[in-house]
C-alpha cells in the first residue's frame, strides 16, 4: 500500500498525503480483490487516519460519522462468525506487530518504534465492543480479541526465539487496558469480567512460559489500570486472581537468586529483581493487607538468601493495626490489645503437611502426646530425596518445614487461652532445634522468624518461643538464632516489627545473658560488629561496656 502511494505520487506529481487519502477511500471498494492481510492493513491505516481526524477536531467523547461507518463495515464484513472474528483479530495483531518491527528496522535506533497500528487495533477492539448493548457480547468479543493476541504472541515467540520483539504485544495489551477504562467504572460486574480476562491471559504469559516477554509481563501485571483495580474490588474478590501472578514471578526468580548475590546476576535478572522490589514497595504502601494475608505462600517461594525481599512482605500489616515503638519505656508487649488477636491467613498453610501425610500425626501429638516414635519420624520426613534435593538446592523440604512451624503455632495459640506456651509444641520445636543439623536448623529458625510480623497472638507466640529456645539451648544454637535475627536486621529498612522487638528483648534483658556469650568475641571483626549492634539497637544508658553486661 505504501509503495503504491509513492508510485502514484511520483507518476502524478501529487503530494503523498493527498494520494493516500484518495486511496483509503478507494480501499474499501477493493476488499474483495485483496488478501485478508492486505485488507486488514488498509483498514487499520484508515482507522488510524479517522482517529487522528477525530482527535484534531477535538471530539473524543463520541465517534464521528467516518468512524461509525468504518466500524459498521468491519462488523458486517469481518465479524460475521466466531471463526471470522478470530482470524480477523489474529491478522490485525500480525499486521500491527510486523508494522512496528519494520518501522524499528527502517529508522535505525533500537528504541524507535511506531505504534500507529497497535493503537488503532486496541481502539478498534473497544469501539467494536461498544456497538453491542449486551454485556455478555462485549465480554465475549474482548475474550476473542485477547485470545487472538496471545496466539500470535506465542507463535512469534516460538519462531523467533532470542530475536523476539516483545514491544508491539506489550503496547497493544497496555493500550487495551487504558482504552477499557472508557467504560462506565460504576459497572463493577462488567469491569470484573474485563480484568478477569486479562488476569487469565497474564497467567498464561508468565516468564516461565515466555521468557522473551518477561519485562513486558511484569509491567503489565503492575499496570495502573490492572493491579490497583483488581485489588480494590469489594470483599477481596480480585486477590485470588493477582496472588498466582505474583507467585509466578517469585517462582521464576527463585533459581536465579537462590545461591548467588546481586553482583553475579545477569543484567536482565538484576533488572527484573529491581522491578520486583518496586512492585512490592507499591503493594506494601497501597495494599499492605494483601501481602500480609498471603505472606506464607510468598515466603515459601522466595529464596532464603533474599532477605530484603522477604522483609518487605513480612513488614506488611492491616491498615487498622498500630505498631508500638519498641523503645517505649516499660513497654509490655503481652499487654498490647493486638496481642490477643489472631491474624488472617488466606494461604493454605497445612497443604504440605497433608501432602506428606503428617497433619493427622501432628494433631494427635499436640492433643495426646502418646506416640514415642513421632518426633524421630517427623525429622526424617523433613528430608528430600537426592533427586528432589538436586532440583531445589537443599536437602530439606523447606515448604514442609514452614508449614509445620506455622501449623503448630496456629494450633497452639487457638488451644491455649493463656499467654503461656503450649508444652507439646515446645517439645516439637525443642526436639527439632537440637536434633537437626546446621542446615536444617537454619531453615527451621527462618520458618519461625517468618512469623515475627506485626502485633498479633502468633507474633507473640513465636517471639516467646524463640527467646525460650535461646535460653535453654547451647551456644552453638544460640549463635545460629542470633545470626537468623541479625541478618534480617542489618539489611536496609523496612524491618518487621516482631523481628525487631524479639531481638531487642534478647539483647536488652539480663535473663538471656546475651553479652556474655563467647561467639560475640570470637574474632576482632565479630567484636567490632557487635559493638555496632549495641550502639545501633540500645540506647546509651542501656549499652553494655566492652560487651560485658554490667
Amino acid at each position: 500500500y505504501q509503495r503504491r502511494v509513492r508510485d502514484c505520487a511520483t507518476a502524478t506529481g501529487i503530494q503523498e498525503d493527498a494520494v493516500a487519502h484518495s486511496l483509503t477511500k478507494e480501499s474499501m471498494m477493493m476488499m474483495g480483490e485483496l488478501s485478508i492481510k492486505q485488507q486488514v492493513l488498509l483498514m487499520l491505516e484508515e482507522w488510524h487516519r479517522v482517529q487522528q481526524q477525530t482527535n484534531t477536531q477535538g471530539n473524543n467523547s463520541q465517534p464521528g460519522m467516518n468512524e461509525k461507518a468504518l466500524i459498521s463495515k468491519v462488523q458486517q464484513g469481518m465479524l460475521v462468525s466466531e471463526d471470522n472474528s478470530i482470524r480477523f483479530f489474529r491478522t490485525c495483531m500480525e499486521v500491527s506487530a510486523e508494522y512496528c518491527t519494520s518501522s524499528s528496522e527502517e529508522k535505525g535506533p533500537a528504541l524507535y518504534m511506531q505504534y500507529n497500528l497497535t493503537d488503532a487495533f486496541a481502539k478498534m477492539i473497544v469501539s467494536l465492543m461498544k456497538l453491542y448493548p449486551d454485556p455478555t457480547a462485549k465480554v465475549n468479543l474482548l475474550k476473542v480479541a485477547v485470545g487472538a493476541i496471545l496466539h500470535v504472541l506465542s507463535r512469534d515467540h516460538e519462531a523467533k526465539k532470542i530475536k523476539f520483539n516483545q514491544r508491539p504485544y506489550h503496547h497493544v495489551l497496555a493500550k487495551l487496558l487504558v482504552e477499557l477504562s472508557s467504560f462506565d467504572p460504576s459497572n463493577e460486574a462488567l469491569n470484573w469480567y474485563f480484568l478477569s480476562i486479562f488476569s487469565n491471559a497474564f497467567a498464561n504469559l508468565g516468564p516461565s512460559n515466555f521468557l522473551g516477554f518477561s519485562f513486558s509481563w511484569l509491567d503489565l501485571i503492575s499496570h495502573r489500570m490492572f493491579m490497583p483495580k483488581l485489588l480494590q474490588f469489594k470483599s477481596k474478590k480480585g486477590w485470588p486472581l493477582f496472588h498466582p501472578l505474583l507467585m509466578d514471578l517469585f517462582r521464576f526468580l527463585e533459581p536465579h537468586l537462590r545461591s548467588t548475590d546481586m553482583y553475579h546476576l545477569t543484567e536482565s535478572i538484576r533488572a527484573l529483581y529491581k522491578g520486583t522490589l518496586r512492585v512490592l514497595l507499591v503493594l506494601l504502601h497501597d495494599f499492605s493487607e494483601f501481602l500480609c494475608e498471603y505472606h506464607f505462600d510468598f515466603c515459601n517461594v522466595i529464596p532464603i538468601s533474599c532477605i530484603q525481599l522477604r522483609n518487605l512482605i513480612l513488614c506488611a500489616s492491616p491498615p487498622n493495626v498500630r505498631l508500638p515503638d519498641p523503645y517505649t519505656p516499660n513497654l509490655k508487649v503481652d499487654l498490647l490489645p493486638e496481642i490477643s488477636q489472631s491474624p488472617t491467613i488466606l494461604s493454605n498453610y497445612a497443604s504440605a503437611l497433608i501432602r506428606c501425610n503428617l497433619k493427622a500425626d501432628v494433631d494427635h501429638y499436640l492433643k495426646n502426646r502418646t506416640s514415642v516414635s513421632f518426633l524421630p519420624e517427623l525429622k526424617s520426613k523433613l528430608h528430600l530425596t537426592a533427586a528432589e534435593a538436586y532440583v531445589s538446592g537443599s536437602r530439606y523440604n523447606v515448604e514442609l518445614i514452614n508449614s509445620l512451624v506455622l501449623y503448630v503455632g496456629v494450633q497452639s495459640t487457638s488451644q491455649v487461652q493463656s499467654k503461656s506456651i503450649d508444652p507439646h509444641s515446645l517439645e516439637i520445636f525443642q526436639y527439632l532445634i537440637n536434633e537437626l543439623d546446621a542446615e536444617g536448623r537454619y531453615l527451621f529458625l527462618n520458618a519461625i522468624a517468618n512469623q515475627l510480623r506485626y502485633p498479633n497472638n502468633q507474633t507473640h507466640y513465636f517471639s516467646c518461643m524463640l527467646l525460650l529456645l535461646f535460653s535453654v539451648s547451647n551456644e552453638v544454637i544460640q549463635e545460629q538464632i542470633t545470626r537468623v535475627l541479625l541478618e534480617r536486621l542489618v539489611v536496609k529498612r523496612p524491618h518487621p516489627w516482631g523481628l525487631f522487638i524479639t531481638f531487642y528483648e534478647l539483647i536488652k534483658f539480663r535473663e538471656y545473658n546475651f553479652w556474655s556469650k563467647s561467639f560475640i568475641r570470637s574474632t576482632p571483626d565479630m567484636e567490632r560488629f557487635f559493638e555496632w549492634v549495641a550502639t545501633s539497637f540500645l540506647s546509651n544508658h542501656q549499652k553494655p561496656t566492652n560487651l560485658v553486661d554490667v
